[in-house]
């Protein structure tokens, strides 16, 4: 576990507790997992009020589904899951438009270094708010949270190559912005 637990509770123990409701439980879990959350959630959202409606909400889903964590397993790792489903699920309630099929995107692949990388992570942040919905939950998806074109395609309801030609038009969009500072 990646906090410390009150003297002779047992991870199955406070596991438990959590599934009871026990409002000292939740609150450890809680504090424990804020600040390595929230950022995940700001790579998500449009600004820092979504990040912490994404953040409230995945907590809320991590205290109801409490009892399906396995102990003994990563609580981060499943924590983390929890929340990043929790953005993906508002990402699709906000979604309204497809972008076309990268069959129809013509070549703007770049060979030059990429630019994010020179990045701070408060300026990559702030260029992903900036960034569409879909652009930057496909973004997100792939680069930072290692889903395949495949497994996005079928998170989001849109196909590999959707998902292929959403990446490089956020990848350019994100060049472009930070090329011009």
């Amino acid at each position: 576990m990646d906090y410390s637990l009150q003297y002779g509770v047992s991870e199955e123990d406070f596991i438990q507790a959590c599934v009871n409701g026990e409002s000292w439980a939740q609150q450890k879990i809680y504090e424990a997992h804020y600040s390595m959350m929230l950022p995940v959630c700001l790579r998500y959202a449009n600004d820092e009020d979504e990040a912490l409606d994404i953040l409230h909400d995945g907590f809320i889903k991590v205290f109801k589904n409490i009892s399906k964590y396995q102990t003994g397993t990563s609580l981060k790792a499943w924590i983390k899951r929890v929340i990043v489903n929790t953005a993906i699920d508002l990402y699709r309630k906000k979604a309204r438009r497809r972008t076309e099929d990268i069959d129809q995107v013509f070549h703007v692949q770049d060979y030059k270094p990429d630019v994010v990388s020179e990045m701070s992570a408060d300026e990559i942040i702030e260029g992903l708010q900036k960034l569409s919905p879909v652009y930057r939950t496909v973004f997100n998806m792939y680069v930072i949270e290692g889903y395949s074109h495949k497994e996005i395609g079928q998170e989001l309801g849109i196909t590999e190559s959707t998902s292929r030609s959403n990446l490089v038009k956020a990848r350019t969009k994100l060049k472009g912005m930070f090329s011009r500072r």
